[in-house]
């Protein structure tokens, strides 16, 4: 490296072509959203230095793709071990960027990018090749009689521009990173604007690790300007970006120009259906992770309740306690259970959403005030809970992303019962994650069955990251996760010859 990654105590670099570089547009402030003190300051990337960025990506792709597997899988083991190392100061930057409790930086974030990174170098070994049965071609205009075998070969994409979200700076990236890498990839990685010093971390791991010069380059900054660069440059063959549906639409009208892979997880609104004989509890539990786990800045969490009218009120009431039982504050605190969110802007987005909650006339059970914390600073919102909802609210049909939760009663017993409910958690333009809860395991699968979401949990909120990920309808675009992500960063290629 002929340039550190920043001065001690000073600026980031951008990480472009395996040197640290000074961004053309200087630099700005991270801010901690806990306290609003400043954690950093975070380059600003020139469009000139996302294009060389995605040229450099070009100029390695031809030596890294022919990297042996093997090599390829080795700098991701390596990588895991770097970031392992230093695992206590990669989870205080996560904290501090994000507002994520410790619990969730350790568990959620770095731990989670650590066990990425171990997967796709298993998944760099994996068969890329799959058989296919011969068949006899008869003779004809094309020549003579042969039997003709065929076998087909997941080859690497090209270029990748990675565009990650700031609700995991180090997850999110690491599961583009490196399934990306281990079919032979390079990538250009545009890291959320608000966190983006946790990305370098991971770059710099990789870096050690011993990936050439090229194959990972990661500039950012606040503007669209960066964003666009990085997917519009010719050099890049895919987008694999996580956020927003409305900056998906629009990747996606730049990708369909240039005929560019894409793999997009975007926005969710997660229906929970409650049935009657559903144990209460337990679906309060997953209910309730939408007030914790990430502030409820996460596509995933089911925060759209559906609760058949028996056990409404009941319901209503095992939320509220829950939620009220949830410490709000210092995300360092080994009792924290809620951090806060984002920045000051996106608080009050959330604030509006719960106003207008109200002016729809939704039912504030708990929640709705701004908590006191000790400073009297950071970017907090209660636990929300929000009852008497109807299917038309804005609050029940538009993403939220804060801790609020929405529940809508339903009526109607056994086959009608499903039907309703199948048809409220459908009507959607969402279509990622949701939700079955019931003491009836066969009545559970058979609604899960039905709904049009890309995954369903049954009587929980868990994940199994082999399960393929992905939305559908305006949720997204493709799936990744376990061995699916390998295929989402490979093209398959046709190979038959005359035996």
């Amino acid at each position: 490296m002929s340039a550190a990654a920043s001065e001690p105590g000073g600026p980031q670099r951008l990480f472009v072509d395996g040197e640290w570089v000074v961004p053309d547009g200087g630099h700005y402030e991270v801010i901690d959203p806990a306290t609003e003190g400043v954690v950093g300051l975070a380059p600003e990337a020139s469009r000139d230095q996302v294009w060389q960025a995605a040229a450099a990506a070009r100029a390695a792709f031809a030596s890294w793709s022919r990297t042996a597997p093997q090599e390829r899988a080795a700098v991701l083991d390596r990588a895991a071990d770097v970031i392992q190392r230093d695992l206590a100061a990669h989870v205080d930057l996560a904290r501090a960027e994000t507002g994520a409790t410790t619990a969730t930086a350790r568990g959620m974030q770095v731990a989670v990018a650590v066990a990425r990174l171990r997967r796709y170098a298993r998944g760099a070994l994996e068969p890329v090749e799959t058989g296919l049965a011969p068949q006899v071609h008869e003779a004809g205009p094309m020549g003579g009689a042969a039997v003709l075998g065929a076998v087909a070969v997941r080859r690497p994409v090209g270029v990748v521009t990675c565009v990650t979200s700031y609700n995991n700076p180090w997850a999110n990236p690491a599961g583009k990173i490196a399934p990306a890498l281990a079919m032979g990839n390079t990538v250009v990685v545009k890291p959320a604007p608000q966190d983006p010093l946790s990305v370098y971390r991971t770059a710099a791991a990789l870096a050690e690790a011993g990936v050439p010069p090229g194959v990972v380059n990661v500039v950012s900054g606040r503007g669209a300007d960066v964003g666009a660069a990085a997917v519009d440059s010719p050099d890049v063959d895919m987008v694999s970006f996580t956020g927003s549906t409305a900056v998906g639409r629009r990747i996606g009208e730049v990708c369909g120009r240039g005929m560019k892979r894409q793999l997009m997880e975007l926005g969710g609104k997660g229906a929970a259906i409650v049935f009657a004989d559903a144990d209460l509890d337990a679906a309060v539990a997953g209910i309730g992770t939408t007030f914790s786990f990430y502030s409820g800045q996460i596509c995933t969490a089911p925060t759209r309740v559906l609760v058949q009218r028996a056990v409404y009120e009941p319901l209503l009431e095992k939320l509220a306690r829950y939620a009220a039982r949830l410490k709000v504050g210092d995300p360092g605190a080994r009792d924290t259970v809620v951090g806060p969110v984002i920045s000051a802007a996106h608080r009050e987005r959330v604030e509006s959403y719960v106003e207008l909650g109200r002016e729809e006339g939704a039912r504030v059970v708990t929640g709705g005030e701004r908590p006191p914390v000790a400073t009297g600073k950071g970017f907090y919102v209660a636990p929300t809970l929000l009852a008497d909802c109807a299917p038309g609210m804005r609050v029940v049909r538009e993403e939220i992303f804060g801790p609020v939760v929405v529940v809508v009663p339903f009526d109607g017993t056994g086959e009608a019962a499903e039907d309703t409910a199948v048809a409220l958690a459908d009507d959607s333009e969402y279509g990622l994650l949701s939700y079955v809860w019931s003491g009836d395991a066969a009545r559970a699968f058979r609604v899960a069955g039905r709904l049009r979401a890309g995954g369903v949990g049954v009587n929980t909120v868990g994940r199994n990251m082999e399960a393929p990920f992905g939305g559908f309808r305006q949720s997204g675009v493709g799936r990744d996760c376990g061995s699916y992500a390998l295929s989402a960063y490979s093209e398959v290629q046709g190979l038959v010859w005359a035996g």
